[in-house]
C-alpha cells in the first residue's frame, strides 16, 4: 500500500535533512588530510557522475543554447567558487562556527532579492534580519567584546562570502526554464575539469585511497547530489510547502550534535544560542520572506 503523498513528502524531507546534517562533520573529517581544492575535486567527480545518471530519468527538454551557456557559467559559481570558499572557511574555523555562519545564506538571499528581483522587505523580515545578525555577532564573539581575536578573521569573512555566492547563484536560477538536474549537470560538467586543473596545478591531485574516496563520495552525493533531489521531491509531493520547508531548521541543530559527538568539538553554549537567534531570524524573514 502506497503511503499518502504528504507522508512521502515528510519522509523525503527528513531524509534530506538527516543527510545535510552530516556534511559539516564530513567536511572537517576530510579537511584533516585533504586540502579544500582536493576535497572539492573529489566531491565534484562523484556529484557529476550522479547527475549524469539522474539525467536518464528526466524527460527530454528542448533548451536554447543561451540557457545551456548560462547554466554552464553558473557552474563557475556553484560548485567552483562557492564550495572552494566554503571549504576554506571550514579549514580555518571550528565546525561549530563555520556551520551557523553558512546558514545565514537565507538572510543574504532576502537582502539581495531587494535590488535584484525588485522586491521589498516587510517589517517582520527586517526584524528577522536584525535578529539573525545579532546571532552572528554572538557566535563570533562568544558574547565577549574581545572574542573577535579568538577566530580566524579570514575564515569568518570567507564563510559570510559563501552565503553571498550561494544567494547570487539561486537568484540567477529563479527565471531559468531549466530542470534542476539539467542545471546541476551542466554546471558540474563545466566546473569539474576546471577544479581538477586547479587542483593538479596547485596542491596536486589527492590520493585515491579508500579514505579519500569515501569523503569525496559523502561530499559529492550527500551535500551536492542525492540530498538536493530528495529535497526537491519532498517539496513537489506536498501541498503544504511551508510545513515541509520548516524541516530544514532541524538540520543545523542536529549538525551541532554530530559536531560535538563525532568531531569531539566541545560545543560552546554561545554556538547554540547564536544558532537559535539565526534560525529565529530566518523564520521571521520567511513568514513571508519578501513581499512585492
Amino acid at each position: 500500500m502506497a503511503l499518502p503523498r504528504e507522508t512521502q513528502a515528510i519522509l523525503f524531507g527528513l531524509g534530506a535533512v538527516g543527510l545535510w546534517s552530516t556534511v559539516a562533520t564530513a567536511f572537517k573529517l576530510g579537511l584533516a588530510f585533504l586540502t579544500p581544492i582536493q576535497m572539492l575535486w573529489l566531491g565534484c567527480l562523484f556529484s557529476l557522475g550522479f547527475f549524469v545518471l539522474a539525467r536518464f530519468f528526466v524527460s527530454p527538454t528542448s533548451l536554447t543554447k543561451y540557457t545551456y551557456l548560462r547554466a554552464g557559467l553558473l557552474g563557475l559559481i556553484n560548485p567552483l567558487a562557492y564550495y572552494l570558499i566554503l571549504f576554506e572557511a571550514y579549514n580555518r574555523l571550528p565546525a561549530q562556527i563555520a556551520q551557523p555562519l553558512n546558514y545565514t545564506w537565507a538572510i543574504t538571499l532576502a537582502l539581495l532579492a531587494v535590488p535584484l528581483l525588485k522586491q521589498r522587505l516587510s517589517r517582520k523580515a527586517l526584524v528577522g534580519i536584525g535578529v539573525s545578525y545579532v546571532g552572528v555577532v554572538v557566535l563570533v564573539t562568544r558574547g565577549a567584546t574581545t572574542g573577535f581575536e579568538t577566530f580566524d578573521a579570514t575564515g569568518i569573512t570567507l564563510a559570510l562570502l559563501s552565503t553571498l555566492l550561494w544567494s547570487v547563484y539561486w537568484l540567477a536560477t529563479v527565471r531559468m526554464n531549466c530542470h534542476p538536474v539539467v542545471l546541476m549537470l551542466t554546471g558540474f560538467a563545466i566546473a569539474t575539469p576546471i577544479v581538477g586543473l586547479l587542483c593538479w596545478s596547485t596542491d596536486g591531485l589527492p590520493p585515491l585511497s579508500l579514505q579519500a574516496l569515501s569523503v569525496g563520495a559523502w561530499v559529492g552525493l550527500f551535500e551536492m547530489g542525492i540530498t538536493f533531489l530528495l529535497w526537491q521531491h519532498a517539496l513537489s509531493q506536498t501541498r503544504q510547502v511551508a510545513k515541509v520547508g520548516q524541516l530544514i531548521f532541524l538540520s543545523p541543530f542536529i549538525s551541532l550534535l554530530l559536531i560535538d559527538q563525532i568531531l569531539g568539538e566541545s560545543v560552546h553554549p554561545s554556538a547554540i544560542i547564536s544558532l537559535g537567534l539565526i534560525v529565529l531570524g530566518v523564520l521571521l524573514v520567511n513568514k513571508p520572506t519578501v513581499t512585492h
